[in-house]
C-alpha cells in the first residue's frame, strides 16, 4: 500500500527483508518505546496468527541524500499496526495490542500526520470498526483537527472518521539510581522491612530464560483464573523469551520447590519495562510479591537499567498504591480510538453487567481449562 505524500514523504509496508531499518530508526528515535520494535510484529503473528502492517514513511529522493547512494532505506518515521478480526470481537487494526504502548513514530508533525492519514485509509480498506493507539504523550495529528464540542471528548478526524481518547490509565515509572544498594538504602524503613520478610519466610527468587517458561505459566495462569480473565497463550510468552534473547528475563519466586510469583521483563535503551507479573493470592501472607519486585529492581540497577516501568495502573486503585510504595511515579497513558462510527470502544452498562458474569463464571472454571480455552479468546481482546 501507498498513500499520498507530504513534505516529500511516502507511506509503505515494509517487508521483513527491510525490517533492519524499521529497528534502527527505532533505536536511534528518542521518542521510541520497547513496542516500536519489529520483534513484537514477529512474536504476535507466530503465536496468534494476525497480520502484521509496518507503516514507514520514506523520504523522497531529494531529502535522502547520501542514504539512498548507501541504499539504505531512508526512514522518517513508523506505525506499528496489528490487524485483529473477528465476528463476536470486532475488526480493529491496533498499535501495539497486549501491550501499553505503540504508536506513531516520527521526525516532524507533517510526517506524524502523512503516517496516521495512511493508517485511516488502510482501514477504510480493511473495513475495520475502529483503530486503536496507544501514546505516552498527545498526538499532534488529533489536537491539529477541529475540535468538536461535545461531551464525548471526540475530535474532528479524516473525512467521517473520529478520534476519541481515554487518558484514565496511567504508567508507573521508577527512576533508578546506579546500584541496588543505594536504592534500598533510599525506601523508608517499613518498604525494607517488607522487603526483606519473604527472605525470611524462606522465599528464594530466580532469575533466568526460558527454563523457567513452564514454573512462570503455571503461577501465570492460576492468578488469571482467579481475577477471571483469560490466560495469554505459553506459545506467546515463549516467542518473546525466543525473540528478544538475552534482553528478556523470567523471574520466578519460590518457597522449596513451590513457585509462588512470577514476571517477565524486557529491556529497551534505559528501561526495563515489566510487561506481566502474577502472584499466587493464596500465599499472600508470604509476600513473594514483595521478593519478586525487589528482585526486577535489584537485576535493573545491576544491569544498567536507568528506569523501571511498572506497567499500567488506575489511579487510586490496589496496583497503583503498591506501585507507588516504591517510589514509581505516575504518567498519563493516552489511548486514542479512530473509529466510522458514534460508538464508544468502552462498554455499556448492559454489557457491563454481562462481563461481571462472565468474570464470575471464569473464576470457577478448572485451571486446566482455562489453559486450553483462555488463549482461542485472549488472542482477540487488544488489552
Amino acid at each position: 500500500m501507498t498513500s499520498g505524500i507530504k513534505v516529500n514523504v511516502e507511506i509503505k509496508v515494509l517487508e521483513p527483508a527491510d525490517i533492519r531499518v524499521w529497528d534502527n530508526y527505532v533505536y536511534n528515535h528518542p521518542g521510541s518505546n520497547l513496542y516500536h520494535l519489529s520483534g513484537w510484529h514477529e512474536v504476535i503473528h507466530k503465536a496468534y496468527g494476525h497480520r502484521p502492517y509496518c507503516l514507514a514513511a520514506v523520504k523522497g529522493q531529494s531529502q535522502a541524500g547520501e542514504e539512498n547512494a548507501q541504499n539504505e532505506i531512508p526512514v522518517a518515521g513508523i506505525l506499528p499496526l496489528i490487524h485483529l478480526n473477528h465476528f463476536i470481537f470486532g475488526n480493529r487494526l491496533v498499535s501495539m495490542p497486549y501491550f501499553d504502548l505503540g504508536g506513531v513514530l516520527a521526525d516532524d508533525g507533517e510526517t506524524e500526520t502523512t503516517l496516521l492519514d495512511a493508517a485511516v485509509a488502510l482501514g477504510r480498506r480493511l473495513k475495520v470498526n475502529h483503530i486503536e493507539l496507544r501514546h505516552p504523550q498527545p498526538v499532534s495529528w488529533l489536537k491539529s483537527k477541529e475540535t468538536l464540542e461535545s461531551d464525548s471528548g471526540r475530535a474532528a478526524s479524516a473525512g467521517d472518521w473520529f478520534a476519541q481518547v481515554q487518558s484514565h490509565k496511567v504508567r508507573m515509572i521508577l527512576d533508578l539510581p546506579g546500584s541496588a544498594d543505594v536504592l534500598l538504602k533510599s525506601f523508608k524503613a517499613k518498604l525494607r522491612s517488607q522487603i526483606l520478610k519473604p527472605t525470611k519466610e524462606g522465599l528464594k527468587a530466580k532469575i533466568g530464560g526460558t527454563e523457567l517458561l513452564d514454573e512462570f505459566y503455571r503461577v501465570f495462569s492460576i492468578n488469571m483464573r482467579d481475577l477471571g480473565s483469560p490466560v495469554h497463550s505459553m506459545r506467546l510468552i515463549e516467542e518473546v523469551m525466543n525473540r528478544f534473547g538475552s534482553h528478556a528475563k523470567i523471574v520466578v519466586v519460590h518457597q522449596e520447590n513451590r513457585p509462588l510469583a512470577c514476571s517477565l521483563v524486557v529491556g529497551f535503551k534505559d528501561t526495563l519495562e515489566n510487561p506481566w507479573a502474577s502472584a499466587l493470592a493464596k500465599y499472600s501472607r508470604l509476600s513473594p510479591n514483595m521478593l519478586l519486585y525487589w528482585t526486577m529492581l535489584e537485576y535493573a540497577c545491576d544491569n544498567g537499567y536507568g528506569r523501571f516501568d511498572f506497567g499500567r495502573s488506575s489511579p487510586g486503585e490496589g496496583t497503583y498504591k503498591f506501585k507507588e510504595q516504591w517510589g514509581a511515579q505516575a504518567h498519563p497513558l493516552y489511548w486514542y480510538y479512530l473509529g466510522n462510527g458514534g460508538s464508544s470502544p468502552g462498554l455499556e452498562a448492559s454489557e457491563r453487567s454481562q462481563f461481571d458474569q462472565a468474570v464470575r463464571i471464569w473464576q470457577r472454571l478448572p485451571v486446566a481449562m482455562t489453559r486450553i480455552i483462555g488463549p482461542i479468546i485472549r488472542k482477540h481482546i487488544s488489552l
